[in-house]
């Protein structure tokens, strides 16, 4: 998957509150499906699908441990996300009042 593919997929995928909501939980530890869905007022398979989006974007990954199946957080995941947002930055916002005394010495009104 190319890095803007993939970008796309996080994104996406962070969009939704109730996803940011399960990511959110998962910071503390790993949980079984049906913890993750106690607080929501959704069937299971609605988690479900959540969780596959989230797993699809590779920000969990999901294990079956006996009948019972989990969900782990990949932080590393939201690494290209963070880079890219991180850009923008290195970018100091635009001081305007500096900006517009800069203009008046270098374009003096009287250069018309």
């Amino acid at each position: 998957m190319s890095r803007s593919a993939n970008l796309d997929t996080i994104f996406a995928a962070l969009a939704d509150p109730t996803r940011r909501a399960i990511l959110t939980m998962l910071l503390e530890d790993d949980m079984a499906v049906t913890d993750v869905a106690e607080p929501f007022e959704m069937s299971l398979a609605a988690i479900s699908k959540h969780l596959g989006v989230l797993a699809d974007a590779g920000l969990i990954s999901q294990e079956r441990r006996g009948r019972v199946k989990w969900c782990r957080l990949e932080p590393d995941a939201m690494r290209d996300a963070t880079v890219w947002i991180q850009g923008f930055g290195l970018f100091d916002p635009l001081d305007f009042d500096s900006f517009e005394r800069f203009l008046a010495v270098e374009l003096p009104a009287d250069r018309a």
